[in-house]
């Protein structure tokens, strides 16, 4: 596939996330997905996850934690099968009601039409702070 489709795959992802439609997200993925969030393991993002239902659970673990007030890729970069999407979020942690605003890169490897792989890094100090309460020192 060209790397003007893969991006078009990777805004649909987008897109359905931006309207909560984790399903139609999941049909872009294949079965054996690969998805990684960077973060530590206080973080119930954070962490690898393999197949669909894993990543299902990720997306629900990111409805619980997290309130978005923005969610932008702002960018779109893609060499071979490869899109990386710069971007930021922010919003609050629910647990706590903090909250927190970051800058993110996330990788996607897209083949035939579908997300393989995912890689997101991010601000996790910034996330962790927000969802634990406690202030980051450094």
């Amino acid at each position: 596939m060209s790397e003007q489709t893969n991006i078009q795959t990777v805004q649909q992802a987008y897109a359905a996330f931006g309207r909560k439609d984790i399903s139609g997200l999941m049909s872009i993925m294949t079965e054996d997905i690969d998805w990684q969030f960077f973060g530590p393991k206080e973080l119930p993002t954070g962490g690898q996850r393999k197949g669909k239902p894993e990543v299902q659970r990720f997306f629900q673990n990111v409805a619980d934690a997290w309130e978005f007030a923005s969610f932008e890729p702002k960018q779109f970069v893609a060499q071979d099968d490869m899109v990386v999407a710069l971007g930021s979020y922010s919003g609050t942690a629910k647990g706590t009601g903090r909250k927190f605003d970051c800058q993110w890169a996330q990788m996607f490897t897209v083949q035939n039409g579908k997300v393989v792989r995912f890689r997101e890094y991010t601000d996790t100090a910034n996330l962790l702070e927000a969802y634990s309460g406690a202030p980051m020192r450094v």
